[in-house]
């Protein structure tokens, strides 16, 4: 089980100038790597090792751990290229502003007890102190592995650690939620809980209808508002996927098993109005998902998922199928057997009772939660 320490750095002026000055060529490492390999075809760590290594060493003046984690770098980077361009999607060669620099067990040392770290760069290793947040001290016990090095659009510095400890183990148990995200409600379960706040729908109504009238302004003063107002819609955002995956994660037992619809490419597939669209592309499924998974991993909660056809459409008593079984957004009415209810807590019965006969009828054992999007 992995998390990730934000820890911000107090270089002087001579430490910020070497950084700057190494994660400059580290950069210029990482593109060179990355455009060889994208003009040769080629995506073989140690053919590109070979290729670039010596020459990078002369340019960069980079250390060799340096060096040879900005080639790591530029491999998965063209790897992924690769495999987007398999599924047919358009990618160009991977290109980076900032790459930021990773370390490993030997580039860099750190003491949490004096708030003292030691990281590589060029010429030498540079000493930095640093302060540790009240939320992140719980994690200081755990094991530090990697860390990447980042400088923020202001200039600040930040080091990244991941910390990894053993995943705790929990027996499994027979509880079973299904779980309906939606636009209106964010998430409504089986057990008939309601999650998220009007609140959330009121501020995003409020954020696009003020973006819109500094779309169509265009001054430059309206550009600079334009952009601190993405930064803040971002986070908010982020924090309503924290508040609303850890509910979810908090109303049931260790063991249990939370089952969402599989909402890859559902945009596309979705048709909806064109208010309830501009929701639906705002949300980032991917982040709630990331959320949801290690937060249910911390507690021993297993997460499955459904093939989302129908599940809105069908009655969860009688199986009936039909458009009209839903004649508003809300509400939910049978026109086989009259069978009313909420239309979302519907929805997340059918979830669940899909995701118990999937596994009964393949003897699926439970998604993990590593598996989970």
């Amino acid at each position: 089980m992995q998390r990730t320490i934000r820890l911000q750095l107090q270089p002087d002026n001579q430490a910020s100038q070497a950084l700057s000055q190494t994660i400059e060529q580290y950069t210029w490492s990482f593109n060179a790597v990355c455009e060889y390999g994208w003009e040769n075809n080629l995506a073989n760590g140690v053919e590109l090792h070979k290729a670039t290594y010596y020459e990078h060493r002369a340019i960069t003046n980079l250390p060799s751990q340096l060096v040879c984690a900005a080639r790591v770098k530029g491999t998965e980077a063209l790897k992924s290229a690769k495999v987007l361009k398999k599924k047919g999607a358009s990618v160009n060669c991977p290109v980076s502003k900032h790459c930021p620099i990773r370390y490993d067990a030997r580039s860099y040392t750190i003491w949490f007890d004096r708030q003292e770290v030691t990281i590589l760069a060029i010429g030498g290793r540079i000493k930095l102190s640093f302060e540790v947040t009240e939320h992140y001290r719980q994690y200081l016990i755990w094991k530090n592995t990697s860390a990447d090095l980042i400088c923020d659009r202001k200039g600040r510095w930040w080091l990244h650690i991941v910390m990894e400890t053993d995943t705790p183990k929990a027996d499994p148990t027979t509880q079973v939620v299904g779980v309906d995200l939606g636009i209106a409600t964010p998430a409504v379960d089986s057990n008939r809980n309601k999650y998220g706040s009007d609140h959330w729908k009121q501020v995003e109504d409020r954020t696009f209808e003020l973006r819109r009238r500094l779309q169509s302004k265009g001054t430059k003063s309206a550009k600079r508002h334009l952009k601190k107002l993405s930064g803040r819609q971002k986070r908010f955002r982020k924090d309503c996927d924290h508040v609303l995956s850890k509910l979810l994660v908090q109303s049931v037992e260790s063991g249990a098993t939370l089952v969402f619809e599989d909402l890859t490419n559902i945009r596309g597939r979705a048709k909806m109005k064109r208010a309830t669209r501009r929701r639906l592309h705002g949300w980032g499924f991917a982040q709630f998902q990331a959320f949801v998974t290690y937060k249910a991993e911390a507690k021993g909660v297993k997460i499955g998922f459904v093939d989302p056809r129908y599940t809105s459409q069908k009655c969860s008593q009688c199986g009936h199928i039909e458009r009209g079984n839903r004649p508003t957004q809300s509400e939910f009415r049978c026109k086989k057997c009259g069978f009313e209810c909420h239309a979302d807590y519907n929805a997340s019965i059918n979830i669940r009772d899909d995701f118990l006969k999937l596994r009964a009828s393949v003897n699926a054992p439970i998604v993990s939660a590593d598996n989970f999007g």
